[in-house]
């Protein structure tokens, strides 16, 4: 009987160390697997969660300048005016006191494009671009945002034509003084006309308006676009009664197409 006792006693005594056993050895692999686990696996804040609420950088006008085409850009300006509305997607001209902006198929509303009176601020982020020498914003998006409102005054481009130094203002607003106008093409009886419906004549009334100035011996086109300008406006019905040699000066956006190719709002004959 005290065999089969002390057995038993041996026997359970085996039993508690080797639970014992199997328990430490349970938890040290579960450290040892804890500890192998791969540091991206670990439980970390989300990158965009901790982006949330960060505001996107305004460039200055340098900065836009100096970005490369294609990238995204954000730049903050007042309307100037506005081109066209068309399947909510906007064109207008803005600027601010150190450059100017061509912001084309704007994501917009008609109700905001409504808004958009000139002086107003937006806050633009779209992608810089360039086609045929123009440089502009293209498939923006943009919000209204409080601050001043800024009206250029038109820089005097005049003594600028024909240098290098004139693609450095492109689009902004500019008058051009004391230009020759010169035919542009001629009608069907052979004499010259001022001006063309189409760059090739191949338009009617309503379309966009070319025309030929000279200063210095240099011949430029400028250009009604009638989006922006329409057959309503005085400037479209100025150019349409310009006459060959005269003497005018002009107002516009110094846009650019293959070299300077102006989007002219005023047209005053000076002789």
């Amino acid at each position: 009987m005290k065999k089969i006792l002390v057995l038993l006693t041996v026997f359970c005594l085996a039993l508690s160390l080797a639970a014992c056993a199997g328990g430490s050895g349970s938890s040290s692999s579960s450290e040892a697997a804890s500890a192998s686990q791969p540091a991206e696996s670990q439980p970390q804040e989300s990158s965009s969660a901790a982006a949330d609420g960060e505001e996107v950088a305004v460039m200055s006008y340098e900065e836009y300048m100096a970005a490369e085409l294609d990238s995204q850009v954000t730049i903050e300006a007042c309307v100037q005016a506005k081109q066209s509305w068309w399947e909510d997607k906007a064109t207008v001209y803005a600027q601010d006191e150190n450059g100017a902006y061509f912001l084309y198929n704007m994501a917009c509303s008609e109700e905001d494009y409504a808004k958009l009176t000139e002086g107003t601020r937006i806050r633009v982020t779209g992608y810089k671009a360039e086609w045929s020498g123009e440089v502009e914003i293209m498939d923006g998006t943009f919000t209204f945002v409080e601050g001043d409102s800024y009206i250029a005054e038109p820089i005097d481009a005049t003594s600028l034509l024909g240098t290098e130094e004139l693609i450095d203002h492109q689009n902004q607003f500019a008058q051009f003084k004391g230009l020759t106008v010169e035919a542009a093409g001629q009608d069907e009886a052979g004499n010259d006309v001022a001006f063309l419906y189409n760059w090739d004549g191949s338009g009617s009334q309503g379309d966009d308006l070319y025309f030929n100035v000279s200063y210095n011996g240099e011949t430029y086109t400028f250009t009604v676009e009638s989006y922006l300008c329409d057959s309503t406006t005085e400037v479209y019905a100025a150019v349409e009664a310009l006459q060959v040699g005269q003497v005018i000066d002009a107002e516009g956006f110094l846009y650019w197409y293959e070299g300077l190719n102006p989007h002219i709002t005023s047209v005053t004959v000076v002789g």
